[in-house]
């Protein structure tokens, strides 16, 4: 099981990046949340098997379409909390 928390940033809002990265999330198995930041930025917790959290995070590098993706920060946490599903946070 990892988990890992991206900062995605570039044009990444207004662009259905929440909602793609849902959906991807969802046909990967992967679990966690992804969010808007008052800056434009992209925060986003994967948690699931160590390929399919790769496999996000290479998503994430593209974004959907009309996106413009700058920068990934990519971190590993060290977590106990376990995600049941993949979800959108306000």
């Amino acid at each position: 099981m990892s988990t890992k928390h991206l900062l995605i940033s570039g044009r990444v809002q207004g662009v259905g990046f929440r909602y793609t990265a849902l959906h991807e999330a969802q046909r990967l198995g992967v679990t966690g949340w992804v969010m808007n930041e008052p800056d434009g930025s992209v925060r986003l917790v994967a948690q699931g098997p160590e390929s399919a959290v790769a496999a996000l995070e290479a998503w994430c590098r593209e974004g959907p379409s009309g996106a413009v993706v700058q920068k990934v920060q990519v971190s590993v946490l060290d977590t106990r909390e376990v995600f049941p599903e993949f979800g959108i946070r306000c």
